[in-house]
């Protein structure tokens, strides 16, 4: 052969040990990682799939909703994006975006390869929007879709009133669409109360497990829609009529679909399970606690919060103005090489303006926050004494 073994893979593995207080993903428990160590199992053995049923009814639990059509896309929090979109959008379909951050333009970009006519309503910058902002918006474009992620995870911003939302997307007779990813779990969402019809979100954030399995729920509204499309749904990974057979939604016999990673399935069953035994208003009490606790504690070292308004902060993931004169690389930069602590930078349209904090899951302890408001503070002094020698020489 003329190809040769690679010397790096005669290396035995080496994995550090970090401490993940970026907005995702975030460290899993150690009942989680003792779960992924379990043999693997067929995607069709009876023990897997009656873990897949363990885990349906542990996302209705966190989603609190009674939706038959609840189930796992096998790929990451953007794979439910797709999944949602795909699944509901039909060429020249009028598809609004409601953008508070990134992932209203990226829904955007999704949602014009399945061809849709796609229209904003965008926020002021650092805010959430507000619902005449919305129903004006619905009164010029009439659409037939309407997306809004609940926290946006590039500014930080938490979109609340998702209940009078929905019921402006029922006045129009539109389908609501909610991102979830970096939210659920750590402030309150109700998908039937809220009237929300499709909502997914990402295993490794609040939930704490392993990226690369997305839980999302479709309602009844929804499914009536997509079994009644003109046209077949555009990708046959995603479709939710076949992934929901395999998942057995629907009653009758199941049907392979793909190979799931069983793996994945052990990791998200152990973290649902976590949450149920803590409780889901506990889990979230303690993450609103986590963050107000950090964002006093940063007030404290002068530092100011990018969302002026202290109701529209997404508690999961806090962003925190960069000082003037200090380079957030060179922090981020310094908190992983001293401490193995992961402080990210802005995304989208907050690049080089912010550092983005993460609480969740097992990160969203006060011991976490007081640790982050330390090494933060040092990491910026640290950066202000290089700049000042800097200008010395």
């Amino acid at each position: 052969m003329e190809i040769t073994p690679p010397a790096c893979l005669k290396r035995s593995l080496y994995v550090p040990n970090k401490t993940l207080m970026g907005p995702g993903p975030s460290n899993c428990s150690q009942r989680v990682l003792n779960s992924l160590s379990n043999p693997i199992l067929g995607h069709l053995h009876p023990e897997c799939l009656e873990i897949m049923d363990d885990i349906k009814e542990g996302i209705k639990y966190v989603f609190q909703t009674k939706n038959d059509a609840t189930m796992c896309i096998s790929g990451s929090g953007h794979a439910g994006m797709e999944a949602a979109l795909c699944n509901l959008i039909e060429d020249g379909d009028v598809v609004l975006l409601g953008t508070t951050g990134l992932w209203g333009h990226r829904a955007a970009e999704m949602a014009k390869r399945y061809g849709g006519d796609v229209r904003f309503v965008e926020s002021r910058f650092g805010r959430s929007l507000k619902l005449d902002e919305i129903e004006f918006a619905f009164e010029g474009h009439k659409p037939n879709i309407f997306f809004l992620a609940q926290g946006d995870s590039s500014t930080g911003i938490l979109q609340r009133q998702l209940k009078e939302i929905g019921e402006i997307c029922r006045k129009y007779n539109c389908l609501f669409v909610v991102d979830t990813v970096a939210s659920l779990g750590g402030t309150e969402f109700y998908m039937d109360n809220w009237l929300v019809d499709v909502a997914y979100t990402g295993s490794q954030k609040v939930l704490g497990a392993p990226p690369g399995i997305t839980p999302i729920s479709f309602s009844k509204r929804a499914m009536k829609h997509i079994v009644e499309r003109k046209t077949k749904v555009k990708v046959y990974y995603f479709d939710a009529t076949l992934i929901g057979q395999y998942w057995n939604c629907f009653g009758g016999s199941r049907i392979y679909h793909h190979t799931i990673s069983s793996t994945l399935l052990y990791g998200l069953r152990e973290s649902l399970a976590q949450i149920c035994a803590q409780g889901l208003a506990s889990v979230i009490e303690r993450h609103e606690q986590c963050s107000y606790r950090l964002q006093h504690g940063l007030s404290e070292l002068g530092l100011e919060m990018f969302v002026p308004n202290a109701n529209d902060r997404l508690p999961t993931v806090n962003t925190i103005k960069v000082p003037a004169g200090v380079d957030w690389r060179k922090v981020a930069e310094y908190t992983m090489r001293k401490y193995n602590l992961e402080i990210s930078g802005g995304l989208g349209p907050t690049v080089e303006q912010v550092f983005r904090i993460g609480l969740m899951g097992e990160n969203a302890t006060f011991e976490r926050v007081d640790l982050v408001l330390n090494v933060l503070h040092e990491a910026i002094q640290s950066s202000k004494r290089d700049v000042s020698e800097k200008s010395k020489i």
